[in-house]
């Protein structure tokens, strides 16, 4: 092809070819992306809870980050009990350790129990509480399980269990006296958890939690966002 006008006009054209091949593979990789992305909005997370080994020895946090990650889980619930430190040391190292697999902290589950006509063993879960709230609030984690606590009449949790969560009361006492016990011990954890930014919220397990319209009436009495 030695006419110079011949062999521009047909690269021209195989330029335009190849052009228009290209349009519709980079518009099913744009196509394919966006739907990736989409699909990416729906994210999941699971709790370290359920790596627990109910016989041996307990799982440490760092090997449930890790198997977590492992399993292409976005965000990961720390459930306090496995933990074995609560030092500021400790708590860097998970945060590190999650944030370098792309993993994040997202929940904090915790045990409390205010179901009592004790003031002072009610304080001491109020304190045990806020010391949760300000762990949440150094791992970075915005949102934390509380329990109401229960009677404690039936001992063995396998009983307790076997009865659907159900437990008589304590003698002498009704279930608007636990309310009342609940709620105002929640309400003393409430400035704390707003100055750390940690939502607080309320199991649907056993003790005056087990129903939905407990959790609403306590819900319902306690005035916060």
């Amino acid at each position: 092809m030695n006419n110079p006008s011949k062999r521009r006009a047909f690269l021209q054209g195989c330029a335009l070819a190849m052009g228009s091949s290209l349009v519709p593979r980079l518009h099913q990789k744009a196509t394919a992306r966006d739907s990736l992305d989409h699909d990416r909005s729906q994210r999941f997370s699971v709790s370290t809870y359920s790596f627990w080994q109910f016989r041996g020895p307990k799982v440490p946090i760092e090997t449930c980050i890790d198997q977590a990650s492992r399993m292409n889980f976005d965000g990961l619930e720390i459930l306090e009990m496995q933990m074995t430190d609560s030092s500021n040391s400790y708590i860097q190292q998970l945060k590190r350790r999650a944030h370098s697999q792309g993993l994040a902290l997202c929940g904090f589950s915790t045990h409390q129990g205010f179901v009592s006509p004790d003031s002072t063993r009610r304080q001491d879960n109020i304190k045990k509480t806020i010391a949760s709230i300000e762990q949440a609030y150094r791992l970075g984690i915005p949102t934390m399980r509380i329990n109401t606590g229960r009677w404690g009449t039936i001992k063995s949790f396998d009983a307790l269990m076997a009865n659907s969560g159900i437990e008589p009361r304590l003698e002498g006492y009704t279930n608007d006296d636990a309310y009342k016990w609940v709620i105002q011990s929640i309400e003393e954890c409430l400035p704390v958890a707003e100055k750390c930014g940690v939502v607080l919220g309320l199991e649907n397990h056993w003790g005056l939690g087990r129903t939905a319209a407990g959790v609403l009436k306590i819900i319902g009495a306690i005035k916060s966002p």
